[in-house]
């Protein structure tokens, strides 16, 4: 079969589309991908700045959709089932063998593109606002970096659930894609844009932050957090890592709220199930994640140098 394997540590560039050995599946469902998600730890990775570090050669991809092939017996998968789920790696292919309990059937309204959207980053942004910020229907959730996948998936939970969402957009030209996801009000991230969001809460503030960026914006936005407010801390994509000054939180009875869902669903049994069916409760209802750009997976090279490079709106998806 074909796959994208990363041959050193050295991003994009390192990536090759070559044959390699199908996987093995004993014990696991072996799925024929439609779709392989793209995200940016997965970036991270292929830099060997992700926390996970990799000995190439390997085939990255943690996310995918598409048709059962074999699957054990009593696993409750059959041939021919479509289906979408997490892998430890190799979900840049065009087979790959996932563990049986990260495997759900696929809504049938749901192509395999749309159906691995819906995995790291609704299920992060699902376990993000429900379990960590504890989001309540008629809260106000600030969203930075939106118009990336994260931030995508941040303002459809968050309207899903309720919410009321502020959206900030830094990318020249982003704005219309972003109100087209539901967002309420949608500002610049520049100068002043603290400010602004106060403007927009008569100066109250915001109950919740979505922060995937970190950086220089983190500082502004414990700043705009109403009392009781909530930054969640989704990752790094400025670069830096921030610090705060803890009696911040003390005076204004603010948190600062780490989401790090792999760790989570790595360390507590049941967790994709319990997030897998809050998310799909949402999709019944309505929900829909837009339209993804799509690369086939023979470019792959360059479909990963498009989103190091900013240009790449909402979620990356790779097509064998």
């Amino acid at each position: 079969m074909k796959a994208l394997v990363a041959q050193s540590l050295s991003g994009p560039s390192a990536l090759s589309y070559t044959e390699v050995d199908d996987p093995a599946g004993d014990s696991a469902v072996v799925v024929d991908v439609g779709a392989a998600g793209v995200c940016f730890p997965d970036l991270l990775m292929l830099q060997g700045g992700y926390q996970m570090k990799m000995e190439p050669p390997f085939i990255p991809g943690v996310e995918v959709a598409g048709t059962v092939r074999s699957a054990p017996e009593g696993s409750g998968f059959t041939t021919g089932q479509r289906v979408s789920g997490f892998s430890l790696l190799g979900g840049w292919a065009e087979r790959v063998a996932l563990p049986v309990d990260s495997v759900t059937p696929t809504n049938p309204d749901l192509d395999d593109a749309a159906a691995v959207c819906l995995l790291g980053n609704y299920y992060t942004m699902y376990f993000a606002l429900a379990r960590r910020a504890a989001l309540l229907a008629g809260e106000t959730v600030l969203v930075l970096g939106s118009a990336g996948g994260v931030g995508t998936a941040a303002i459809q939970v968050a309207k899903a659930m309720g919410a009321r969402v502020i959206a900030m957009v830094h990318r020249p030209g982003a704005t219309e894609f972003v109100e087209s996801l539901g967002a309420d009000v949608v500002l610049p991230l520049t100068d002043g844009w603290a400010q602004a969001v106060r403007d927009h809460t008569d100066g109250r503030g915001v109950d919740v932050v979505v922060d995937p960026v970190g950086g220089d914006a983190f500082d502004d936005a414990i700043r705009v957090l109403a009392t009781e407010g909530r930054l969640l801390v989704i990752g790094f994509a400025a670069g830096g890592i921030p610090t705060v000054k803890v009696n911040r939180l003390l005076l204004r009875n603010v948190s600062v709220v780490g989401v790090g869902w792999g760790e989570f669903a790595g360390r507590t049994p049941g967790a994709q199930a319990m997030v897998g069916a809050g998310v799909a409760g949402l999709v019944d209802a309505g929900l829909r994640p837009p339209p993804p750009v799509r690369f086939p997976l023979s470019d792959g090279r360059v479909a990963l140098e498009a989103l190091a490079a900013g240009e790449v709106r909402g979620k990356l998806v790779l097509e064998p």
